[in-house]
């Protein structure tokens, strides 16, 4: 089944991994058909990265207008979905960031064209990891730069190509499951909902506990799976809780209210989410073992000193 129109279905392979702890060996690679050498027109998650920033008016994302005409919106009254959900992610990301102590690390899942690094007014020495196909990315960040847009000062943005991700990559520049940490997954081109799982897995494995991951999960993902069988936000607690996660499902009309929106008519095509991890990150385990193993050695040299 195609996750995106227009894209052909991913290869998702499973293969052994070492990265940040040792007992961790889970990694996923995403190979869409694509080829950096053809046509904008003809890369079927560039046309799709494309078709969602059209969707930010301005009065959302500044930024959006340097990738192609965006959404005209009476900015006073109406708003569509996933323009209140861009709203609603931002606002909770800068909330918790302000709030808690420690969270420099920021994860986006995104489809390669989120300006959330460019336009939101970061802490210093906040790092944002941006997990993207990379020639969605590349064209992105120099249209971006074009038009004069900038890191937030003393904030890193690094990049890490989706196409052959796995987690190493991310502990290799700088991820650490030791650290509070942020992960928004929005317009990621997810596959199928072995695919997902993968992704809830791989955070689950990485984020420290109480680490929030947020985002938008596309409904065809979630009706397809359950048909009519369960009531979707008791099927999805059950997936979340797999993995370690709480998760609340927000209302768009909701939030439409709190930011004083009218919703655009129409069925919504993704349900707005946010997790909280109940689970040590595998980095926490391998500390805790590591503090347990020391605790346990020092107890044995003191017996034998005693005899």
């Amino acid at each position: 089944m195609e996750c995106l129109a227009g894209i052909a279905p991913a290869n998702l392979l499973l293969r052994p991994s070492h990265f940040c702890s040792y007992n961790t060996r889970k990694a996923f690679r995403l190979n869409a058909n694509f080829n950096p050498a053809r046509p904008e027109e003809e890369d079927p998650l560039l046309r799709f990265a494309t078709t969602r920033a059209s969707l930010q008016p301005l009065f959302i994302d500044t930024y959006s207008a340097c990738f192609g005409p965006t959404a005209e919106l009476d900015a006073e009254y109406h708003s569509n979905h996933y323009c209140l959900a861009t709203k609603f992610i931002d606002d909770k990301l800068l909330a918790v960031i302000k709030n808690i102590d420690g969270v420099k690390q920021v994860v986006l899942l995104t489809d390669g064209m989120d300006t959330r690094a460019y336009r939101l007014n970061w802490p210093s020495s906040t790092i944002i990891y941006d997990i993207s196909p990379e020639n969605v990315f590349n064209r992105a960040a120099q249209k971006l730069k074009d038009v004069g847009a900038t890191i937030p000062k003393n904030c890193i943005l690094l990049h890490v190509p989706v196409q052959s991700f796995n987690m190493e990559q991310l502990c290799m520049k700088g991820f650490t499951g030791n650290q509070p940490s942020l992960w928004v997954y929005q317009g990621f081109p997810v596959v199928n909902l072995v695919h997902f799982k993968e992704i809830l897995s791989l955070v689950s494995s990485l984020a420290m506990k109480g680490c929030l991951f947020l985002g938008e999960l596309p409904v065809w993902l979630v009706k397809t799976e359950i048909g009519v069988q369960w009531p979707i936000n008791q099927w999805l607690d059950k997936l979340f809780m797999t993995y370690g996660f709480r998760v609340n499902i927000i209302a768009y009309d909701e939030v439409a209210r709190t930011y004083s929106k009218h919703l655009i008519p129409g069925e919504h095509t993704s349900i707005l989410f946010v997790a909280e991890h109940l689970r040590f990150s595998d980095d926490q385990m391998e500390t805790w073992r590591n503090v347990y193993q020391r605790l346990e050695e020092e107890a044995d040299e003191e017996g034998f000193e005693e005899l």
